[in-house]
């Protein structure tokens, strides 16, 4: 009887604790997701292109976006510009991790091809350095006239940095731009002008690795500092000291030059006019000729005295002829 009873009360503790292990809650799986574009963990350069939509998957050691850019070219595909984030294993629990593994030439091209179909793309063989670090990118065009490339970048600090338990993060950026109007160096200012506004929490993710000190040069001696890039001979000034000459206030030397100028006073040329007519000549002034004198005209002999008035065509009687009969008569004669 004992034996039936403890039998019991393990059945009924198993049926409580099976009970119990199945009441879990609903879960979502992780997926891709659209996020806003002011979370975005990279950001095009100033001016453009401009963000479409921002796609976010988070991964078990990192976070992954690809960032869809605003696209104006006919060759089939979407411009973006994605990043990914690697770091420890369980940033994001129960989701798959994404592989620690570095950017290959080879794996980079067949990716650029891909990515711009139909366009011939042409490995870049430059050196190229952004202030993130070393880049690499492809180039083409389509038939149509428009202008490709495919730019890459590993952001991760040095083999040397790696001590310590510190800076093993990395960050891998990505670019695909297709433009009918931009040339190719147009495009690659992207890849010079981006910016990464995520990070890896934690120290030992750092991906950039120790910071740079300061240039050793500076308090060295023998070591001078120009103020231009091209040394001293680039330098404007000339050699030895020459003081400067004195300025010169132009405004106040024009003002004494014009008060130094004596006055003219503008005088006014009075043109007498010429007489018209005959001249009647004053009681007590002697006959003239009435001609008329015409200014420039060549001068005339004047006319003797003797000479009737009535030649002039007007009788002008003498004082002497004037209230007395006989002398009046004297003179008609």
């Amino acid at each position: 009887m004992r034996l039936l009873n403890l039998i019991s009360i393990v059945a009924v503790a198993g049926v409580m604790s099976g009970c119990t292990s199945t009441s879990g809650s609903v879960k979502q799986p992780s997926a891709p997701e659209a996020v806003a574009s002011e979370k975005a963990l990279v950001l095009p350069p100033p001016g453009g292109p401009s963000i479409v939509s921002v796609i976010e998957t988070k991964r078990g050691n990192g976070v992954e976006q690809t960032l869809a850019l605003f696209t104006s070219s006919s060759v089939p595909g979407q411009n973006f510009l994605k990043v990914q984030f690697l770091g420890a294993s369980g940033s994001n629990p129960d989701t798959g991790g994404a592989g620690y593994k570095m950017l290959g030439e080879t794996a980079m091209s067949r990716e650029a091809f891909g990515a711009v179909p139909g366009v011939a793309m042409a490995r870049n063989t430059t050196f190229l350095q952004n202030s993130y670090g070393p880049f690499s990118y492809a180039s083409g065009r389509s038939r149509g006239g428009d202008t490709c490339i495919y730019g890459w970048q590993q952001i991760r600090s040095s083999h040397a940095a790696h001590t310590q338990a510190r800076n093993f993060g990395m960050i891998q950026v990505k670019l695909r731009l297709c433009d009918a109007r931009a040339s190719e160096r147009q495009l690659l200012a992207v890849m010079y002008g981006y910016t990464i506004t995520g990070t890896l929490n934690g120290e030992i993710w750092n991906p950039y690795g120790d910071v740079r000190g300061a240039d050793p040069t500076l308090g060295r001696t023998g070591s001078p500092i120009y103020p231009d890039d091209g040394g001293y001979r680039q330098m404007s000034m000339p050699l030895g000291y020459e003081p400067a000459p004195p300025a010169v206030n132009r405004v106040a030397v024009r003002r004494t030059v014009v008060a130094a100028q004596p006055a003219t006073v503008p005088q006014t040329v009075v043109q007498q006019l010429a007489p018209v007519g005959p001249r009647v000549p004053l009681p007590d002034a002697p006959a003239q000729s009435s001609q008329v004198v015409v200014p420039g005209a060549p001068a005339q002999p004047a006319a003797p005295a003797q000479q009737s008035a009535r030649a002039g065509g007007v009788a002008v009687p003498s004082p002497d002829c004037i209230g007395d009969a006989a002398m009046t008569a004297a003179c008609r004669r």
